[in-house]
């Protein structure tokens, strides 16, 4: 991953994201050769010479004030991750230190005791490569098919999704989930441009998956806090489940993900169902001694 060229693409695509009159200009011309701002108009509402945005958007955007940046982020209209996002490429070609350092070592065993106290929830532990690195009782049910394969030592939601062909049955709104999924890794590529592991696994899934390559392509980020989402678990079917993220102040780039369904909806009473399932299967809580960050 090249930071001048994850920059030149991000600025371009999100460019090209908005006409004329969305930004307020008059549209002059019938035949425009771009799907949408020219750099000449970004510059303008940005305030800054057109000579200057042109540099910025191949890549240059070390020496960029915070101003520069606020005032680039609001003619192009970014929202709050593709703001952050900005932030944080102009923060790695700078090559000033990151927003977060990484956390390392083994999880705490006050969190691992957190998690395994929320029995009527799935839950799990992430880190920004998709990593999962600890998981509940209930939502290692819940997430079984990824652990069907007893040679992957720490399962990865992104390779599963592309690489393994168990993952469209189980994830049923594909397209919304393995784009969600991108636009996280996409984030966490700014945040952390010299992670080898991230690096190692978005290049191992541009090689591999030619809809992974689509879809990085787009440089589209997003925060990941609160949602809907479905899965459909080969022994209670179809789940839609409201998920809260919430990160872990005291393991920087860590994210506690918990899913539930209201009282009483259909939802909630096939967690129940799912949590007896799990105890017919005689499922194990996960191995904590392998619950590292790294």
């Amino acid at each position: 991953m090249s930071t001048e060229s994850d920059i030149r693409e991000f600025l371009a695509s999100r460019r090209a994201k908005i006409t004329p009159q969305q930004a307020g200009l008059p549209a002059y011309g019938g035949n425009r050769r771009v799907p949408g701002l020219r750099r000449e108009e970004v510059a303008l509402l940005a305030g800054v010479s057109i000579d200057y945005y042109v540099r910025l958007e191949r890549g240059r955007l070390a020496g960029a004030s915070e101003e520069v940046l606020d005032s680039i982020a609001n003619a192009l209209q970014l929202d709050d991750a593709e703001r952050a996002h900005l932030y944080d490429l102009a923060r790695a070609a700078a090559k000033r230190p990151a927003r977060r350092r990484p956390a390392r070592g083994a999880l705490p065993d006050s969190v691992l005791r957190v998690l395994e106290s929320m029995t009527d929830s799935p839950a799990f532990i992430r880190n920004g490569r998709t990593d999962i690195l600890a998981i509940n009782q209930l939502g290692r049910a819940l997430y079984s098919p990824m652990y069907a394969d007893s040679s992957v030592t720490t399962v990865n939601i992104a390779r599963f999704q592309f690489l393994d062909p168990r993952a469209r049955d189980f994830f049923p709104e594909w397209d919304q989930s393995v784009n969600a999924t991108v636009a996280l890794l996409r984030t966490e590529a700014g945040r952390a441009p010299h992670d080898r592991e991230l690096t190692g696994l978005v290049g191992e899934l541009v090689t591999r998956s030619e809809e992974f390559r689509t879809a990085w392509a787009k440089h589209n980020v997003r925060l990941h806090h609160t949602g809907r989402k479905a899965v459909r678990h080969p022994a209670v079917g179809v789940l839609n489940l409201d998920f809260d993220a919430m990160e872990l102040p005291a393991l920087p780039g860590l994210t506690l993900t918990a899913l539930s369904a209201a009282p009483g909806t259909p939802e909630d009473d096939a967690l129940r169902l799912l949590a007896t399932w799990s105890a017919t299967q005689n499922a194990e809580t996960p191995d904590q001694a392998s619950h590292h960050v790294d």
